[in-house]
């Protein structure tokens, strides 16, 4: 706490640089995202958003970009570039809060966004026009005549997503109390049903799913518990109590499941 650099306000993510651990990442509804050098404890760099910073994530798997994607309250994603230290990419299309950012860990130009205009929206950032994809919960089977209500992912905020660790699919979790399994080539949503996952989070929930294991699991924070579902079942399997308060974060170890 008494580090000149500290961040002033909550700290909502950090992330290991995915190649090497010389350097890790962390944002803050303080608005900033630094960039640590580790060796040193000192940011080798900062960037400022206009609003609390939700989530932040770098691709594990990019070899020809160091873009940073970054959530704030802004409707835009901002992506940043650890080359050249600027900000300047914006992928514009949601109209509330990012509440939620991650790339896929098989295409490193491909970006998920959840936001809490309701909308799961998936880009390709080399692309003009960015959105290659709005996730509709309903597969676009919703009468046209409510066009408002079409291409929503959840009735509520988006405040949480995973890819598998194959990158073929993608859950996502809303303030709905609904977590949905989308398939991430097609954007179809593929209907298992998790029953009801509660979800009262203000901010980003960030959440994990196994990797190596049959069947896959999803680990979810439950109030002060961990809520675990089957993946592709939607079957609660188990609930992990341990914590005395509200859980925000979960971390899966794969080399040790």
């Amino acid at each position: 706490r008494s580090h000149p650099d500290v961040h002033r306000f909550s700290v909502e993510t950090v992330q290991w640089y995915p190649h090497d651990t010389g350097m890790f990442t962390s944002s803050s509804f303080d608005k900033t995202l630094k960039i640590w050098d580790t060796n040193t404890l000192q940011p080798a760099d900062v960037f400022n958003f206009e609003g609390t910073v939700y989530s932040h994530h770098m691709s594990p798997v990019a070899t020809k970009h160091c873009l940073i994607a970054v959530g704030t309250k802004s409707p835009k994603v901002q992506l940043c570039d650890l080359k050249s230290g600027s900000s300047s990419h914006i992928l514009q299309g949601h109209r509330q809060a990012v509440l939620a950012v991650s790339w896929s860990p098989c295409h490193e130009y491909v970006l998920a966004t959840g936001s809490a205009d309701g909308k799961v929206k998936l880009w390709d950032v080399r692309r003009a026009s960015g959105c290659l994809n709005t996730l509709d919960q309903h597969n676009g089977e919703k009468s046209k005549a409510s066009s408002e209500a079409a291409n929503t992912a959840h009735n509520g905020r988006v405040n949480g997503l995973c890819y598998t660790s194959d990158g073929l699919h993608l859950l996502t979790i809303g303030t709905d109390d609904r977590m949905r399994l989308w398939n991430s080539s097609t954007g179809e949503n593929t209907l298992v049903n998790y029953g009801k996952v509660c979800n009262e989070s203000r901010k980003g929930l960030k959440f994990a799913i196994s990797c190596g294991c049959n069947p896959e699991f999803v680990f979810v924070p439950y109030g002060s518990t961990i809520a675990v579902y089957t993946v592709f079942t939607g079957e609660l399997i188990t609930i992990l109590r341990g914590h005395y308060s509200t859980v925000n974060c979960c971390v899966y170890q794969p080399h040790f499941q």
